[in-house]
């Protein structure tokens, strides 16, 4: 999951990045709303907006507008003041999906936060299965035949990707945009590494990561 978080307190952001990384999604932050405008117009690969409105340089109400003129049909949490009542109804109707106003509980934040998820993957179950691999996106585990297998939070990402897109080709570019966050420096090199651990500890029974030379990488199921 990846998330872009548009909030000008530094405070509250930060609080929202530990709370939100440490769930497993990578996160990235801009403190403006013209930084948010112009993250939503390069990056298609946020799976959630959380939108604070009362941005400087450019409202929030605005970002929204713009998002949903694109087209886009992202999930938007937008975050207001709560006393703002106005500006909350403003947002539904822009194309929020939904709102919660401050102060509030990072606990019903991260809630908030896989309901919307799910409800952008068209209401799918959280659980993704592959031949006898299960991976359950929420609680972030996998398991093979019942079996857990033991992950780090980087083949836990990788595997998501993969499981998401399966029978699909993913490229490296697209794996480094979907595991990074901003000014975080990974190779290919290190991607491959990724998929060599990977292999390693789930290509049992008919699970295979195929590579397609020079473009990317393909989940499989081997006919038994």
């Amino acid at each position: 999951m990846r998330i872009l978080i548009a909030e000008d307190d530094q405070v509250l952001a930060d609080g929202l990045l530990r709370t939100l990384r440490a769930s497993g999604a990578v996160v990235d932050h801009v403190a403006n709303g013209s930084e948010a405008d112009s993250a939503l117009l390069t990056n298609n690969e946020f799976d959630l907006l959380i939108l604070d409105l009362g941005l400087p340089r450019m409202h929030g109400l605005e970002v929204l507008k713009r998002l949903r003129s694109r087209g886009s049909a992202m999930p938007v949490l937008i975050l207001t003041a709560a006393d703002s009542v106005e500006e909350r109804v403003q947002g539904l109707d822009y194309g929020a999906d939904d709102y919660m106003a401050k102060p509030f509980s990072l606990q019903e934040l991260e809630a908030r936060v896989r309901a919307l998820t799910r409800r952008g993957m068209g209401g799918a179950s959280s659980v993704i299965k592959h031949g006898p691999l299960t991976y359950d996106q929420t609680g972030r585990v996998a398991t093979i035949e019942g079996k857990m297998v033991e992950l780090s939070a980087r083949e836990l990402g990788l595997l998501e990707v993969l499981l998401q897109r399966a029978g699909r080709l993913v490229s490296k570019d697209q794996l480094v945009e979907r595991l990074c966050e901003w000014g975080e420096e990974v190779s290919n090199n290190a991607i491959e590494v990724y998929i060599h651990r990977l292999r390693k500890k789930i290509e049992k029974g008919p699970i295979r990561i195929a590579t397609v030379r020079g473009l990317g990488y393909c989940l499989e199921k081997i006919p038994g």
